[in-house]
């Protein structure tokens, strides 16, 4: 039986026991609907609804819908959400009945500002491992030249780890960036990096919630190894035309959002800019005639909603956006008894473009449904272009010769997932996709004119076609009022070429309330990745390279296991505790001096594959309330590598493995027209390559390279770079305006200008001796940012 017939077999089973299931409940009614914003009509995600009475609560879903089934009787509700105002509602229970709420914001409770960036409910849920990024943090948090960052800030939490100074790069408990999976509006986004890594490309203002999985993951998400990244775009305010923006050092942004048809139909378009080819340009141009070049990158993001009914509603979403960097050098000699113009020019760029359709409807109180259509791509292209004009014997002549590396990937894909609310004790999702995955892994054109005759040739890499499917169960189950259990399955399976793969995937993760302030939680996870990314560690460029696993290459499996402690503070502070360990089979490296540009043969003769573990602890001390809040986080790890052909087979530290991990992220309201924000990191250096013994060469006295000094190297990352730690500050100051509120933000990036190493070298000083040289990226470097809302 191939997968997919499995898939739908296991997806109609479950639909058959959730009926019965359904069948069975008995003198209960059934209170379901949708918490919004009041103000913008923007769905509340995991706002929750708890009844006094009978002591059980239900959490909005993605989409703000929730369902709570209660006894036929009267009812007395709280409905809250973290920095909204509480609302209670009493009434008598007699039917099933429709109750839809809109909380209102409250910046400032009792003279207290309510912000949070965990879940408030992390002791009542089931599942670790999970935090909930605010995006007030985001917004307030001093960042590299004042550019917000979702993926910056990420960065600051325990168990996440940044690869290298400035960049946007995400490593999650001893995974690569490839692991991650990044999902802005359900589809995933294959590059999420600007500027060569230093900026991501999400816009903040576009963006309503973002969640962080690092482990325990539940059976709906599936098809990576390491982490989650569940962003979800804005819907656009209903009720009103609404603005915002900001103008930067070397970008500007403005999102625009409100109806088309009050409370039924809205938008939001956000789009974003770098003016740096702009700048930059008088300075390029000045260093010789004919010189041009640039840099610039671009997001556009858009979503409009129809709600056709209170059971019915329809999304269209997308993002679009890219980078390009470009040189020219053009060189005329018009005056010569034969002219001629010569003109290079060179360049590389990247970018995503998604789009997905989502239709919500609801069957009835308890059964939610999402149907998803989506369309996700990325491609990397650099190539050079030289062309001639020249004039010989009274006949123009042209000429010309270009080479240029195309590489990336398309998906296509359709889904549906259902939410079941049998009563309050359980919580169902299930659900499945087909995904038809289009993958270039790296093509080679030359083409050449000599003005006689053409020639065209492309070598390398040829497409390739596969096929992705998955289906999915898991029960959210409260057992009693300590005991609460997430159980559930992913099943997936792959096809490319002839070749078939199929993988049954157990999740589960618990929690046992010891008290009402302290929790216990441990958790199980085993996925698969049917995914490869092959990158030139050394080129510092976003050649990323999307492979499928094939007849000879495996997909990349992981188990791990996760155990954990979460407790209440008084004085709104809270401090958990997780250690794991996880084991990873079937990962990719290039082979030592091996790599892809220029290559023509199939890139499955470069790779080695391999193993790899990581293990530690992460602990969180937070402070969700107050004019003071933030956190500090400390991450203890440990994570290698060992593959059969690299290192002579011996274990090695992988290159982004760091023993020590601080991160310090702090915000205080002093009034409403004041904030500051400061960031602390301190990190253990990187595990790097580097010939630690040198040696003269001995041979035949005819050999060129005879006494010439060789390095020899005993190991893989067999150094470690010094220490990086680095100080932000920020200011932002708040002002009510006629038409809204305008923000000025000044930073400091790197405030005591601290020297960090980018990368090392070896170089010889003044007397001949060899010395290990360091290359810092980033002095002191301060920003100014004005932001505006209308």
């Amino acid at each position: 039986m191939s997968p997919d017939s499995r898939c739908i077999r296991f997806l109609l089973s479950a639909i058959f026991i959730l009926t019965l299931l359904t069948s069975a409940i008995g003198q209960n009614a059934t209170i379901s609907g949708h918490i919004t914003d009041a103000a913008t009509g923007e769905a509340l995600i995991g706002a929750t609804i708890y009844d006094f009475k009978s002591g059980k609560g239900a959490v909005a879903n993605n989409y703000g819908f929730y369902s709570l089934t209660l006894p036929a009787d009267s009812v007395s509700l709280r409905i809250s959400y973290v920095g909204y105002q509480t609302q209670n509602e009493k009434r008598k229970l007699d039917g099933n009945v429709v109750l839809s709420f809109e909380l209102s914001g409250s910046a400032m409770l009792e003279g207290v500002e309510v912000v949070a960036t965990q879940n408030d409910n992390e002791l009542e849920r089931s599942q670790m491992s999970t935090i909930e990024i605010s995006l007030d943090k985001v917004k307030s948090l001093p960042v590299l030249l004042g550019e917000r960052d979702v993926l910056k800030t990420i960065q600051l939490l325990p168990g996440v780890q940044s690869g290298m100074e400035g960049a946007s790069g995400i490593y999650v408990r001893g995974g690569g960036p490839d692991q991650n999976l990044i999902l802005l509006d359900g589809v995933p986004v294959y590059n999420a990096n600007h500027l060569f890594g230093f900026f991501s490309i999400f816009n903040t203002d576009a963006i309503n919630s973002v969640r962080l999985i690092k482990g325990g993951f539940p059976a709906e998400y599936g098809g990576r190894l390491s982490s989650v990244i569940d962003m979800r775009m804005k819907e656009g305010n209903s009720k009103k035309i609404h603005g915002e923006g900001g103008i930067g050092l070397i970008a500007s942004r403005l999102t625009i959002e409100g109806p088309i048809i009050k409370d039924k139909t809205s938008f939001m378009v956000s789009g974003r800019r770098t003016y740096i080819d702009v700048l930059t340009r008088p300075i390029i141009r000045s260093q010789g005639e004919g010189i041009d070049g640039g840099y610039y990158f671009y997001d556009l993001n858009a979503k409009v909603n129809h709600k056709f009914s209170d059971r019915s509603r329809l999304f269209l979403s997308g993002y679009f956006g890219r980078d390009r960097f470009f040189v020219k050098d053009s060189y005329s000699a018009r005056s010569a008894q034969e002219p001629y113009t010569e003109t290079l020019e060179a360049g590389l760029g990247w970018g995503n473009a998604i789009g997905a359709l989502r239709w919500n409807y609801i069957f009835g109180p308890r059964l939610f449904s999402n149907t998803t259509l989506t369309y996700s791509s990325y491609d990397f292209n650099v190539g050079s272009q030289f062309e001639s004009e020249r004039v010989e014997n009274g006949q123009t002549i042209n000429s010309s010769q270009s080479i240029e590396y195309l590489s990336g990937i398309r998906d296509w894909s359709a889904k549906i997932d259902f939410n079941y609310f049998p009563d309050p004790d359980h919580s169902v999702k299930f659900g499945g996709a087909y995904i038809y995955h289009t993958f270039n892994p790296g093509i080679n054109r030359f083409e050449e004119n000599d003005g006689v005759a053409r020639q065209d040739t492309s070598f390398g890499s040829n497409r390739i076609f596969a096929h992705e499917f998955y289906t999915y169960i898991e029960d959210d189950w409260r057992i009693n009022e300590k005991f609460k259990v997430n159980g559930g399955v992913h099943i997936s399976g792959f096809s490319v070429n002839s070749k078939e793969y199929f993988s049954f995937q157990p999740r589960v993760s618990g929690r046992y309330l010891v008290n009402n302030r302290t929790a216990v939680k441990a958790s199980y996870a085993h996925m698969a990745q049917f995914l490869h990314l092959l990158t030139n560690t050394g080129i510092g460029l976003p050649t990323d390279l999307w492979v499928p696993p094939t007849e000879n290459i495996k997909p990349q499996l992981a188990h791990q296991v996760a155990a954990g402690v979460v407790r209440d503070l008084p004085a709104d502070f809270s401090v958990s505790f997780e250690a794991y360990y996880k084991y990873m089979e079937n990962l990719l490296e290039y082979r030592d001096g091996a790599g892809f540009f220029g290559n023509a043969t199939d890139w499955q003769g470069q790779v080695e594959s391999g193993r790899g573990w990581s293990y530690g602890g992460e602990l969180l001390l937070e402070k969700k309330m107050g004019k003071t809040s933030g956190w500090i986080g400390y991450t203890l790890s440990w994570t290698n590598r060992q593959f059969e052909n690299i290192n002579f087979g011996e274990v090695f530290p992988y290159r982004y493995d760091r023993r020590h991990d601080i991160s310090l992220a702090l915000t205080h309201t002093f009034s409403e027209r004041v904030d500051v924000g400061i960031v602390w990191v301190y990190g253990t250096g990187n595990a790097v390559t580097l010939p630690l013994e040198r040696y003269r060469r001995l041979s035949g006295s005819g050999d060129f390279f005879r006494g010439a000094e060789v390095g020899h190297i005993e190991s893989r990352n067999n150094y470690r770079m010094p220490a990086y730690h680095r100080l932000d500050l920020g200011v932002n100051l708040h002002k009510e305006t006629r038409y809204g509120s305008r923000t000025w933000s000044f930073g400091l990036y790197n405030a005591y200008s601290r020297q960090n190493p980018f990368f090392l070298y070896f170089s010889n000083d003044r007397e001949g001796n060899q010395r290990l040289t360091q290359v810092a990226l980033f002095p002191l470097i301060p920003s100014v940012m004005y932001n505006f809302r209308f």
